[in-house]
């Protein structure tokens, strides 16, 4: 008999969405630390076009990002994606630098629930009053095109069991996402809603 990771590691949580915006669901098994997260995962949708991807995440001290590695798949063809930070805030993608996002302190994977976790959980958004403009490595989903994406972070209210509502604005789209006490998204509404967790 074998027993599985996430019934013996009370560290690992696994995380499903249903992900209304691309018509898909994402499974991610997430590590968080004291002050870092790791993560891998995988999605299908739909919307742009049909896909399924698979990414891992890796954080630094503080939740900032090191490294997200993602491949993607649709009926044309596969791409895939290298997006690194080092130590002097400088990013990469496969080796390319991306001066437009240096500085930035996350990636943003879109269609994706998790890549929300870390600036909250850095700043206790879920928890604690006030806002904060972050700028991100954001990713195109299913195209893997890394752009700037200037988002603004805001704490709403706590919520039972510890978790807190935090809005989340990006131009002129808006949405108040409902976090659990580790920070991970249960609704975000236009986006996903959690169907499981550990």
């Amino acid at each position: 008999m074998t027993t599985s990771r996430a019934a013996t590691d009370p560290a690992l949580r696994v995380l499903t969405w249903d992900v209304m915006a691309s018509g898909g669901y994402e499974t991610c098994w997430a590590e968080p630390g004291a002050d870092t997260l790791r993560a891998r995962g995988r999605a299908v949708g739909l919307t742009p076009e049909p896909y399924w991807i698979s990414y891992t995440l890796e954080t630094g001290e503080g939740f900032v990002t090191r490294r997200l590695t993602v491949t993607a798949e649709t009926a044309a063809r596969t791409r895939t994606l290298d997006l690194r930070r080092d130590d002097a805030g400088r990013w990469t993608a496969d080796g390319e630098r991306l001066a437009e996002v240096d500085g930035a302190l996350d990636c943003d994977l879109g269609l994706c629930p998790l890549t929300n976790t870390m600036p909250v959980l850095r700043h206790r958004m879920h928890r604690e009053r006030g806002e904060r403009e972050f700028l991100m490595a954001w990713v195109s989903v299913p195209d893997l095109t890394v752009r700037a994406s200037r988002q603004t972070y805001t704490h709403l209210a706590r919520t039972g069991g510890g978790g807190g509502r935090v809005r989340y604005a990006s131009g002129t789209f808006r949405s108040d996402l409902d976090l659990d006490a580790d920070g991970f998204v249960l609704d975000y509404p236009g986006l996903a809603r959690r169907l499981t967790a550990r």
